[in-house]
């Protein structure tokens, strides 16, 4: 199975989609690891990427899942995938991806990014993330969580929702 973890920048797909994949011990993938440079680029200098920067980053995340899924490897990817169409592109034809989008406010979002030290995506764009957004409808192939949660009770319920079996504690604590 692949589970993406999706939903506008600040509300916590990195922390999610990485404690996801250690609670079940599944390959993890940050999908900001998947843009190419100039697309790193423009969001340094607060340009909004457009849909033609994003089609080679999310051709990419496609391989990736097409990879993971080809060799039977279970993995978490966090991607935003705002647009529906990118959601269409991301599970369509892939019956083994899921779909968790963390709903937050934009407060919220704009807090936490705010917060955020080191990254290339600023409070800046947050607008324009906001603007872009199509909320996603659930369905069996996506469910929606709200990103105001602990990370723990988020994880859990993502876990409990798409009745994954998460494995049990590494003797010591790891």
């Amino acid at each position: 199975m692949i589970v993406l973890v999706g939903g506008v920048a600040g509300c916590g797909k990195t922390t999610i989609g990485a404690a996801l994949a250690a609670r079940l011990r599944w390959v993890y993938a940050d999908a900001d690891d998947f843009h190419p440079p100039e697309n790193i680029a423009k969001m340094r200098d607060n340009i909004p990427l457009t849909d033609a920067d994003r089609e080679p980053w999310l051709a990419a995340i496609c391989a990736w899942m097409d990879e993971r899924i080809a060799s039977g490897t279970n993995a978490v990817v966090g991607c935003s995938a705002l647009k529906q169409r990118y959601r269409d592109k991301l599970l369509d034809g892939r019956p083994e991806a899921r779909m968790v989008y963390l709903e937050i406010s934009r407060d919220l979002a704009h807090r936490r990014l705010v917060d955020r030290h080191g990254h290339f995506f600023t409070a800046n764009l947050m607008d324009d993330q906001f603007e872009e957004l199509e909320d996603p409808v659930e369905s069996e192939q996506l469910i929606v969580v709200s990103a105001a949660e602990t990370p723990d009770h988020i994880v859990t319920e993502i876990v409990d929702r798409l009745g994954l079996v998460a494995s049990p504690p590494r003797p010591g604590g790891r």
